[in-house]
């Protein structure tokens, strides 16, 4: 066997990835050696793989769901915005320039559908099926002529299409038969059928609009997945987070000790790798939440400056709202303050950037004895070490070197009184560190909580990624899934007008 499927969406964030993902483990706990695939990722979270290439966190995800180590194969384009017309363009795991949205799709996307298409067929030279996800909309008709992640890999890889559309939103059957309708027939013939996501309520209500779907354009629907809390794990496009609200992943659970620990995520501009604080929002009794106004740090046991691809932009923007002086005050009063990545490096005393910016020496908030120079290579490792006595893994993706001249040391950066910074992402993850941790939080906050004894973060991640299998294995055609992904699109699908315009 040497299957495929590719995961469409009707829209951004209608469920691709976790459905890509679910599909994944429901297919590896039936013995499939499985891989997922993203051509082209957007995103401003990512990860590093052991071989040190930089790839979204999403498909790090999809590759756990998978039970394989990820790799650059898995994710060959990432871009990183940096702006609001530019972006980052990471090729098989390595930066290779910045390039505005027009000169991207007036012509370098389409000479890497070669890469693309090369990395495709390796992973299934390498694996019995391999489940792609696309991105946005497959029916973006702007872009069409130049698109290698979504009907363009399908047609070029011969992929059938599963297009997913999130009920929740409404307007779920216009979407479908739009979507439908607006792509070339060489692209309808590819396009199998739908995947309701999302739904409340009972089927049997749906199950005439499904009928009349079916009448309509000759495919069937291969599922309606009930809407379940808790599920947008690593996602890519937007936080999984109300601003000022509680983040949704939240363990609805009671602190051990007497007090909750309220902890304040700085909602810097370009933010990165939020993921971060996922491990703090799995503890029972720990409350976050992303913030944008001094006034909100005053009851915050902790404040985190998460990583942000933009350094010298969030330490503006935390200035001009008044941030920066209510972290400063907060310093100063020993109260607890954690800096990751682009937080650490904003925290220290100077920045030189002539990378990212272009701003040359800009001073930052003076609250670490640490000096950033920004280098046209990117640091992209996977480090160990440890820190408060506990072993901690993490992973590196920064331009900026960080020159430490004092302090106590912590991790790769240091730390002053309760000021924290270092540059490793994921290192909250380590379940013993992230106890420690906290508990100096506590103390220093003078909060009574205590750090639940037994939380592991890796098991809570796969039971998560099991959840979504479960949702594949019981809410799905799964009869239907493993036709469609052995063989392909069934022949003699109907051609929908009018079509993409010429």
């Amino acid at each position: 066997m040497s299957g495929g499927l590719l995961v469409a969406g009707t829209t951004s964030d209608a469920g691709k990835s976790v459905v890509t993902a679910g599909i994944c483990r429901w297919l590896v706990r039936q013995g499939v050696k499985v891989a997922p695939f993203k051509a082209q990722n957007m995103s401003l979270n990512s990860f590093v793989t052991r071989e040190g290439a930089e790839i979204g966190r999403a498909q790090a995800m999809q590759a756990q769901a998978c039970r394989v180590e990820p790799t650059a194969q898995m994710n060959p384009v990432l871009l990183k915005p940096g702006g609001e017309r530019s972006s980052q363009v990471v090729l098989l795991g390595k930066p290779v320039g910045e390039m505005s949205a027009c000169g991207y799709h007036g012509g370098r996307q389409q000479q890497l559908l070669g890469t693309v298409l090369d990395c495709l067929a390796e992973l299934r030279g390498t694996y019995d099926a391999v489940i792609c996800e696309g991105a946005g909309s497959p029916a973006e008709i702007n872009l069409r002529r130049t698109d290698i992640v979504n009907m363009g890999i399908a047609r070029g890889a011969g992929l059938p299409v599963l297009v997913v559309g999130d009920i929740d939103r409404g307007g779920v059957f216009a979407s479908f038969f739009g979507t439908v309708a607006l792509l070339a027939p060489e692209d309808q013939a590819l396009v199998a059928g739908f995947l309701v996501n999302k739904f409340r309520g009972d089927v049997s209500l749906l199950e005439p609009g499904l009928e009349m779907l079916h009448g309509l354009t000759g495919r069937h629907t291969y599922g309606v997945l009930p809407f379940q809390h808790g599920l947008g794990i690593d996602e890519e496009d937007g936080l999984r987070v109300s601003l000022r609200g509680t983040v949704r992943e939240s363990v609805v659970a009671p602190p051990v000790g007497d007090d909750v620990l309220r902890v304040a995520v700085c909602a810097v501009p370009l933010m990165s790798n939020f993921t971060d604080v996922d491990a703090l929002a799995a503890e029972p009794g720990v409350v976050v939440r992303f913030v944008d106004r001094p006034e909100e740090l005053s009851d915050a046991d902790l404040v985190i400056v998460p990583g942000t691809r933009g350094t010298v932009r969030a330490l503006r923007w935390l200035r001009e709202r008044g941030l920066a002086d209510a972290i400063a005050r907060r310093a100063a009063e020993g109260r607890p303050v954690l800096g990751i990545c682009g937080g650490f490096q904003l925290l220290g005393e100077h920045i030189e950037d002539e990378v990212e910016s272009r701003a040359g020496h800009v001073d930052g908030l003076g609250l670490l004895p640490v000096r950033v120079r920004f280098a046209r290579e990117k640091t992209l490792t996977r480090p160990r070490g440890e820190a408060l006595g506990e072993r901690v893994e993490g992973y590196e993706i920064h331009h900026g070197v960080a020159e430490v001249a004092g302090g106590e040391p912590f991790l790769d950066g240091c730390r002053v009184g309760q000021t924290w910074g270092t540059h490793w992402h994921g290192s909250l993850e380590s379940d013993g560190f992230r106890r420690a941790f906290l508990r100096e939080v506590a103390a220093a906050a003078g909060r009574r909580f205590v750090p639940a004894p037994d939380t592991s973060f890796a098991a809570l991640r796969e039971e998560q990624l099991d959840r979504l299998g479960d949702l594949i294995e019981h809410h799905a055609d799964t009869d239907a899934l493993w036709r469609l992904i052995e063989s392909g699109a069934p022949q003699g699908l109907p051609f929908i007008p009018p079509g993409a315009p010429a």
